[in-house]
C-alpha cells in the first residue's frame, strides 16, 4: 500500500513540468524581504516589555534554527561517514566559506539593510548579484559570455546604480553634489557581492558536494556564525526573546515556507529544466519583490526606483536574448557536426541515405 502510494506520488510530481517548480520558488523568494518586514511589523504590534520579539536578527536565527531541523528531517540519510569520508579538506575549507559568506554575512547585511531602507531599495540593488557574478566567472573562471549578456549586465548595473544615487536627500548617509548614497543601499551592494563571490567559489569548488550535506552544513554553520556576530555588535540580550512561542509559531511557517520550501522547488525545478528557462524565470524576482512590497506593505515605488527598476529590467531582457541567441547558435553547432558526421560515415561505406 506504501509503495503503490509512493509510485502514484513520484508520477504526479514527474507529470508536473520544471517550470511550474521554478516560478513557485520565485514568488516565495520574491516576496520573502516584504514578508520579512511583515512579520517585525506583527513583532511592533506586540512587544515583550520593551522589545520586539520578531526583531530581524530573531528571523534570521530562529528561522533558519527551524530551517535547519526541516533539512536534517529530509537528508538524515546522507550525513553517513561513507559520505563524509569522501569529502576532502579543501571542499569542506570552500564549503565553510560558501557559508559564511551566503548564509551568514550576505543574509546578516540582507536584514540590516531593510531595517534601514524601503524593500524596493534592497530588492533593486540585490540585482548587482547576477552583474557581479558575471564578471567575476569571466576573470576568476574564464567562462566566455556572448556581448548580448555583458550589455544586458551593464545595463542592470547602470539601473542598479541609479536606484543607489538617486535616494531623496532624508534618506541618505552621503549627500554629495547630485546625488545621495543611503547606508541601506550600501549594505544591500556588500551583500550582493558576496553572495556573487561565494556563487563563483560554489561553480568552481562544490558542484560534486551532495546536496543534503551542502544544505545543512550552509544553514547550520552560517546560524552559529551570525549568532557570534550578533552577539558581539549588540551583546547578550538581544536575542532575549529568541525562544518565545510567539516567535516560534511564525518562524516554523517562515522557516519551512521561505528557506526549505522555496530552495526546493527551486532545486526541482531546475533539475527538470535547462539553464536558460532557470535564468529567464529567475529574472523575474524583482518584479515579484516590487509586487509583493506595494501588496503587503503598501510601499508605492519612487521615482528613483522606476527609473532604476525600469534600466534593470531592460538590461534583464537584453540578457534573456543574449542566452537564446548563444543557445540557438549552440544547437545550429551541434546539428552541423552531426551532419557532417553522418556525411562522411555514408561517404565510408559507400551510399548516400535517401
Amino acid at each position: 500500500m506504501v509503495s503503490r502510494y509512493s509510485r502514484r506520488k513520484r508520477q504526479i510530481h514527474k507529470k508536473i513540468p520544471g517550470q511550474i517548480y521554478l516560478w513557485l520558488a520565485i514568488l516565495i523568494f520574491g516576496a520573502s524581504s516584504a514578508i520579512t518586514r511583515k512579520l517585525t511589523e506583527i513583532g511592533a504590534q506586540n512587544f515583550m516589555g520593551d522589545r520586539n520579539p520578531i526583531s530581524l536578527c530573531n528571523v534570521l536565527f530562529v528561522g533558519n534554527l527551524c530551517a535547519l531541523i526541516v533539512l536534517m528531517i529530509i537528508y538524515w540519510r546522507q550525513w553517513n561517514r561513507f559520505i563524509l569520508a569522501k569529502i576532502s579538506r579543501k571542499t569542506w575549507f570552500n564549503l565553510t566559506i560558501v557559508a559564511i559568506l551566503s548564509g551568514a554575512i550576505a543574509p546578516g547585511l540582507i536584514f540590516q539593510a531593510l531595517a534601514l531602507t524601503n524593500v524596493n531599495n534592497v530588492v533593486l540593488v540585490g540585482r548587482l548579484e547576477p552583474p557581479l557574478t558575471l564578471a567575476l566567472s569571466v576573470w576568476l573562471l574564464k567562462e566566455r559570455v556572448n556581448i548580448w549578456a555583458i550589455i544586458g549586465a551593464f545595463i542592470s548595473f547602470i539601473g542598479v546604480t541609479f536606484t543607489i544615487i538617486l535616494q531623496p536627500p532624508g534618506e541618505a548617509m552621503m549627500n554629495l553634489p547630485g546625488f545621495h548614497i543611503g547606508i541601506g543601499e550600501v549594505l544591500a551592494v556588500v551583500a550582493a557581492f558576496a553572495l556573487a563571490v561565494s556563487t563563483i567559489i560554489g561553480k568552481q569548488n562544490l558542484t560534486q558536494i551532495p546536496l543534503g550535506i551542502y544544505s545543512v552544513f550552509r544553514t547550520a554553520l552560517g546560524t552559529v556564525i551570525f549568532f557570534f556576530i550578533a552577539l558581539i555588535l549588540y551583546g547578550g540580550d538581544h536575542f532575549m526573546d529568541a525562544f518565545s512561542p510567539f516567535l516560534w509559531q511564525w518562524m516554523l511557517v517562515y522557516g519551512v515556507v521561505i528557506v526549505v520550501l522555496g530552495q526546493s522547488f527551486w532545486i526541482k525545478g531546475l533539475r527538470a529544466s535547462t539553464v536558460s528557462v532557470a535564468s529567464l524565470v529567475g529574472s523575474f524576482t524583482p518584479i515579484v519583490g516590487v509586487l509583493a512590497a506595494y501588496l503587503v506593505l503598501a510601499e508605492v515605488p519612487t521615482l528613483a526606483q522606476y527609473i532604476g527598476g525600469s534600466l534593470i529590467l531592460v538590461g534583464i531582457i537584453i540578457s534573456q536574448i543574449g542566452i537564446k541567441y548563444h543557445n540557438s547558435h549552440l544547437s545550429n553547432l551541434a546539428k552541423k557536426s552531426s551532419t557532417a558526421t553522418e556525411q562522411k560515415l555514408e561517404s565510408n561505406m559507400g551510399f548516400k541515405g535517401i
